[in-house]
């Protein structure tokens, strides 16, 4: 590890490079390596060179996929067709209109769910930024809710979570019924996650400001919220405006510079 240096560390990006692995694997694999340097100085009082500082590679700006709301009506609809995932409706909705991510929806229990409120809590175990948090239930989130609770009531009255199979066992994946609901409504190159991204969307476009956005999906940076800001047009379009209004002032003025010309045009014409 002493030996360890920034030659080592270009050699394994041209590698990894050279495999066709992403410039953000890549970045994470030094990242890790990165924090093992640095815990192993910091807990053992001693200074490893870590050639791994200022090697990141620029990666190229993902792209956002989202669907129009009646593209999710229809996902929805074919979603309710699904016999073996009766639960798949809800939970598309569900995260549609709160942003949770899977593992959040999945791992939800019942406990955690308030309906007075409004709320539904989230502990740091929960999240993935492990940071405890709360998450707003509009009349659609709360309508599905209901719907997992009926589904409770008629099937499992006494299981935790609230999305389960009839026999009350959590469910842990949905690929399979989330991509055939997809193929049914005829959409494609869409994933379950897309649904936090739509509802990212939807924000945005409604003109909800990005730090409030930020706040419902629980980034850790406002950068990774930025990425929706090409979604509200409005943010682009109005500033412009400006400018149309100062060329009007302009050319008035320069309307009422051309009378004025031609007022002292007149004048001399008549005293000559």
């Amino acid at each position: 590890m002493d030996s360890l240096g920034a030659a080592d560390i270009l050699a394994h990006i041209q590698r990894r490079k050279a495999d066709g692995v992403a410039p953000a694997s890549i970045n994470r694999e030094l990242a890790l390596l990165s924090a093992a340097i640095n815990h192993w100085n910091r807990e053992h009082d001693a200074n490893l060179p870590n050639p791994t500082r200022g090697r990141k590679l620029r990666e190229p700006q993902g792209c956002v996929r989202w669907i129009t709301r009646a593209e999710a009506a229809q996902l929805i609809r074919a979603a309710e067709q699904a016999r073996q995932a009766p639960y798949l409706a809800s939970l598309n909705a569900l995260a549609l209109h709160t942003g949770m991510r899977r593992e959040e929806l999945l791992g939800l229990e019942w406990p955690r769910v308030d309906l007075s409120n409004g709320l539904i809590y989230l502990e740091a175990v929960h999240t993935k930024a492990a940071a405890r948090r709360g998450v707003g239930l509009n009349a659609i989130a709360r309508d599905a809710i209901l719907a997992f609770a009926r589904y409770r009531v008629e099937h499992c009255p006494a299981v935790r979570w609230v999305v389960c199979r009839r026999d009350g066992s959590r469910v842990r994946s949905i690929a399979m019924a989330f991509n055939n609901a997809c193929a049914r409504a005829g959409i494609s190159d869409f994933h379950f996650d897309d649904l936090r991204h739509t509802c990212a969307a939807w924000l945005v476009q409604a003109g909800v400001p990005l730090p409030q956005v930020r706040d419902v999906l629980a980034h850790s940076t406002i950068t990774m919220t930025e990425r929706y800001a090409h979604l509200a047009p409005e943010n682009v379009r109005q500033p412009v405006q400006v400018l149309v209004e100062f060329e009007e002032d302009t050319s008035r003025s320069g309307h009422v510079a051309n009378i004025a010309d031609r007022a002292r045009s007149v004048e001399l014409t008549l005293t000559h």
